[in-house]
């Protein structure tokens, strides 16, 4: 009976590649913490000059703390299943550009800024090729990059900072939103998928333990991550759809240009965003695994 029940072991485990005092099943499973840090990259601050696309854009100075958990298999050290969780905050500043004399000086004297909360589960899939490589059957790696891509659910909330306090911007519908008199411009969700893509760098400390070094880019099918789209629009809107309290703010914090230029006055239609771009954030974690599933030999 006790030699049936070894020769059961063998056949659904083999000897840990790194250390053969431990058994192992050919799906791995991980439990994981993560900290790093976040940013964005929306119609505000940025860097000098034009806008530029991708992460040519990102103000790295304004990058926050991000944590998070995640709980994984992987098959055969090659292909592996991930839900995973992030929380967060990231921001942006117009003002961040104040000293600079380039065409940035625009998106200064246009003087918005906004941070907003985020929250996001996700589910990603994992591709190490090294093993796929490996002319050696079964065997890892100490170091193994990867390949990540998957789809996200995550909540926002763009804020503004006014006489000392943190607005949410959504309920104040800035550039007319879901007004009958914008009806090319809808109400925009604060709950809304993503997907993430991404890479990374795996190195096996111990039979139970593993670091990462992950870096995972979100791409969002909203514009209004930071509350900014298009274009000004006539502030005489929010008296006719808001209630007078939410009005008086609205326009405040639709059109801030009057704050740096007293004597400014603003014109309906005169460029706010650009809509022809998508916000997008992004997020460089340090991750900290636990084997849950290696044992060792007896």
């Amino acid at each position: 009976m006790l030699g049936l029940l070894q020769l059961s072991i063998k056949t659904s485990a083999q000897y840990y590649y790194y250390n053969d005092n431990y058994w192992e099943r050919p799906w791995l499973i991980e439990g994981g913490i993560s900290i790093g840090g976040m940013n964005c990259l929306t119609d505000i601050g940025g860097r000098k000059g034009n806008g530029k696309s991708f992460i040519k854009d990102l103000n790295l100075s304004n990058t926050t703390l991000s944590a998070g958990f995640c709980l994984e298999a992987t098959y055969d050290y090659t292909l592996g299943f991930r839900i995973e969780t992030c929380f967060g905050t990231v921001k942006a500043y117009d003002s961040i550009l104040k000293h600079d004399k380039s065409a940035a000086q625009l998106r200064y004297q246009r003087n918005l800024h906004f941070r907003s909360p985020i929250r996001e589960f996700s589910f990603l899939i994992e591709f190490h090729p090294i093993n796929v490589l490996s002319k050696k059957k079964n065997a890892g790696s100490l170091f193994s990059p990867y390949l990540i891509g998957g789809i996200s659910l995550f909540h926002f909330n763009p804020q503004a900072m006014y006489k000392g306090s943190w607005v949410d911007l959504e309920p104040l519908r800035t550039e007319g939103q879901g007004f009958k008199d914008c009806p090319d411009r809808n109400r925009y969700r604060l709950r809304q998928a993503a997907i993430p893509l991404g890479f990374g760098l795996r190195y096996e400390v111990s039979a139970i333990v593993n670091l990462r070094l992950e870096l995972n880019y979100r791409m969002l099918f909203t514009d209004y991550l930071d509350d900014l789209s298009t274009n000004y629009i006539d502030p005489a809107l929010f008296d006719k759809y808001l209630d007078p309290l939410q009005a008086a703010i609205a326009k405040k914090l639709a059109d801030r240009r009057a704050e740096l230029d007293p004597n400014f006055i603003g014109k309906e239609g005169e460029k706010r965003g650009n809509p022809s771009n998508n916000d997008a954030w992004l997020s460089l974690n340090l991750k900290l695994g636990f084997v849950l599933n290696r044992r060792k030999r007896v």
